[in-house]
């Protein structure tokens, strides 16, 4: 077995929540490493909920300076519509300093969730 800890870093975007309307999480930041992976946990979704994640980037950690990442930034796709109790996994290889996963909220009451990034290949290894 390897040793897998040593170059992984965890960042908790959205922390695990009841989440009722469209929420941005915090960000994430990329310097010092050449990998990131967005890791969404579900659980109960209320009200015939339709709720979508996206991961958005910046070079700067201003909120309106966020934009969704461009689909050739990702790696694998994630659905059009969160599933309940559901694991999600989607890769960033853009440029931008900063990135942030935000769950938009299009109809019903709210969903449990919550996003991490694992960030990974750090420039300097063990990481904390």
């Amino acid at each position: 077995m390897k040793d897998g800890i040593s170059g992984l870093s965890l960042v908790a975007s959205l922390v695990p929540a009841v989440v009722t309307a469209t929420t941005k999480g915090s960000h994430a930041d990329l310097q010092g490493y050449n990998a990131a992976t967005l890791i969404i946990t579900t659980g109960a979704i209320a009200g015939d909920g339709l709720f979508v994640v996206a991961i958005q980037e910046s070079d700067t950690t201003t909120d309106g300076d966020f934009a969704d990442v461009a689909a050739g930034d990702l790696l694998g796709s994630l659905p059009t519509a969160l599933e309940a109790s559901t694991v999600y996994k989607q890769g960033y290889k853009g440029t931008k300093r900063y990135i942030r996963a935000v769950i938009t909220k299009t109809s019903g009451t709210s969903i449990a969730a919550g996003a991490v990034f694992a960030l990974g290949h750090p420039h300097d290894a063990p990481v904390a």
